[in-house]
This record gives C-alpha cells, structure tokens and sequence, in this order.
C-alpha cells in the first residue's frame, strides 16, 4: 500500500546539473542545480531552474549562455560545494581547484574535470513561482573521447552522481537493466 507523502519537490532520480557562467566582469563561475533535465528534442534543449537570488540567475540573463557539466562520481565534494558557497563571495574554481574552460560556442565556461558538457544558447525564461526555469538550446555536447564508443557516451564510464532531494544525498548511477525500446517488446504480443 501507498503512502501520501504531500506535494514536494521530489522525483528519481535527479540529476546533479553545474551550471557554467560568467559575471558582468567575465569571471567564470559554477553553480550546482538538481531542479533540471532534457525539455525539448527538436531544438534539442535543456533546463535548469533557479532562484532569482543566485549570482547564476543573473550571469544566465546578461550572457544569454550557460553550460552544464556532469560531474562523475570522483567529483561529488566539488560538486556539492558548487551549491553551498556563492559566487558573488568565492572563486569556486580557484578554491575547489577544477579548470575553467571557455567555450567556443557560447559564451559561458565548463569545468574541464568533469567528462560531459553542454553548451547551450538560452532560448527562453519562464517564471514559476520561485524559480525561473531557463531552456537552453543545446548547441554541442563534449564528452571525454574514453567514455564515447559508436558516437554514444557510455554512463558506466562517465559516473554521473544523482541527488535525492527527500534525503539530501547523492549517490551512483546503478546497474545496466536492459536497452530501451527493447527489453519492453518481451511484454508485447
């Protein structure tokens, strides 16, 4: 039997999103976000959702860019870091002593350490109550060439971290179960 637990801010996984930025001054900075994913598959897009009160919000509006990383398990103190301290007080990179990169796209920076990246134009803002979600078109993926076979990023190499909000914890991705669009046709008569 199910138990109601009320309306929160709670699905599995989520991810764990750092969002590449820079200032007014053009001084990279990162922020981590869980409240994301993939919105739209043609543009390909993606979205993060943050506070006004982030230094990231602002950086977002004024450069119309931002990067995701995914950072791999190797990473999950950097990581959580990235969401505990502010850019507007901290060098994130220089503290946490991770590489800025500047894309070649858009004009925001990833985190070199970390294996998969998104470059992404914003496209769109919409406000939601206390987050404004941002849809960025994604305008190249890079992942680390060891983690790619047949032009596909393989997760068991890449080691993203999840996040589970209703714990506030973070944890590696599990086991293969099967191949999508496949392992259901077993069901199908």
């Amino acid at each position: 039997m199910k138990k109601s637990i009320g309306a929160r801010t709670i699905v599995h996984p989520t991810p764990v999103f750092v969002v590449g930025t820079y200032d007014e001054e053009g001084k990279p900075n990162v922020m981590t976000a869980a409240w994301g994913g993939i919105c739209c598959s043609d543009p390909p897009c993606v979205s993060v959702s943050l506070r006004e009160a982030t230094y990231t919000y602002h950086n977002i509006l004024g450069r119309k860019a931002f990067t995701v990383s995914i950072p791999s398990e190797e990473y999950v103190k950097e990581a959580d870091y990235f969401g505990i301290v502010s850019g507007r007080n901290v060098d994130k990179f220089s503290s946490s002593g991770l590489t800025p990169v500047k894309s070649e796209l858009v004009n925001a920076p990833y985190v070199n350490e970390f294996p998969f990246v998104l470059e992404c134009e914003l496209l769109q803002s919409v406000g939601i109550g206390l987050h404004t979600q941002f849809i960025g078109e994604i305008r190249d993926i890079k992942v680390e060439s060891d983690m790619i076979m047949d032009d596909a990023s393989l997760i068991e190499k890449i080691k993203p971290i999840i996040y589970s909000p209703d714990s506030l914890s973070y944890y590696g991705v599990g086991e293969y179960l099967g191949k999508a669009f496949s392992i259901g046709k077993e069901i199908k008569k």
